[in-house]
């Protein structure tokens, strides 16, 4: 990350917040703001820069106008968010009855409450951008998402806003790619005479990939990289492996389902898919 030097950034910042809808807080409308979220993109008043100062910085990373040194990256992140009413526009595009925006002199309690369901739970973004995991289950998750993919979040909605071509059916929206490297397997079943040819096949909606054959072997090494397309409603992956057979149906060698909701939302949240690489996201025991 590189920082400026000179004050050019700063002006930026200052030019930015000359603009009619920067120069109220973007949270409470309380008049003259003089600290911004710079993940984020919205200019915010002193009471409201605590809330978001407790969120934690993965969430919101609060700078002040005037004093703090500002990054190259921050400057430009702020710029082509284009200020508070571009934010809001994502981020409170749909407050539902019983929810109000806080006023100027509103509490610290209610501050707390309306910011948090905003940026760290984001209940009020447009549905078709919000991230839910579709698993057997009636229970309703509410996953976290990080507001520092805001920048990802503007583009998605003035690209679905520019666009002027018509919605096909049966076209899928995909948020991102799954690398999934299969690398072995140990004491696998017998299923022929003395062994099998084992191989694996990996389902997420309606994808599904497979890694070769390896002949006569329980204990194989694939060491291959399949790749599926994560649609926007994703649910789980399900893991099989099969033996093959030449004459007759393959036989089932053992299953399991991943759930990837974790490794997703982490994914998005901080932008950096491979920071996430080697850590462990679940454990499946096999059973009879």
């Amino acid at each position: 990350m590189s920082y400026s030097k000179s004050g050019s950034g700063k002006r930026r910042i200052r030019d930015l917040l000359t603009q009619s809808d920067n120069r109220v807080c973007a949270d409470c409308g309380a008049p003259d703001p003089k600290w911004a979220s710079a993940n984020i993109g919205v200019f915010i008043c002193l009471k409201c820069c605590g809330v978001h100062r407790s969120l934690g910085t993965h969430i919101s990373k609060v700078l002040s106008v005037t004093l703090d040194e500002w990054s190259d990256e921050e400057v430009d992140s702020m710029i082509e968010i284009g200020g508070n009413a571009s934010a809001n526009s994502i981020y409170e595009a749909f407050i539902p009855e019983g929810s109000s925006k806080p006023g100027p002199d509103a509490s610290h309690d209610q501050r707390m409450r309306f910011i948090r369901s905003k940026y760290e739970h984001q209940e009020f973004l447009k549905p078709s951008l919000r991230i839910t995991s579709v698993r057997g289950s009636s229970t309703k998750s509410t996953p976290y998402l990080s507001s520092s993919i805001s920048k990802k979040i503007i583009d998605s909605f003035r690209t679905n806003s520019s666009s002027q071509q018509p919605q096909l059916e049966g076209m899928v929206e995909f948020i991102g790619l799954l690398k999934v490297t299969i690398k072995k397997g140990t004491n696998l079943a017998v299923r022929d005479m003395m062994s099998s040819d084992p191989y694996v096949v990996l389902t997420l909606g309606q994808q599904k990939a497979q890694s070769t054959v390896v002949k006569s072997n329980l204990n194989p090494v694939w060491n291959e990289e399949l790749m599926l397309s994560v649609p926007h409603n994703y649910g789980s992956v399900k893991l099989q492996v099969f033996d093959y057979d030449t004459f007759s149906a393959d036989d089932i060698m053992g299953e399991a389902e991943i759930d990837i909701q974790p490794l997703i939302t982490s994914a998005m949240a901080f932008g950096d898919p491979e920071m996430f690489g080697d850590m462990q996201i679940g454990k499946w025991l096999k059973s009879h």
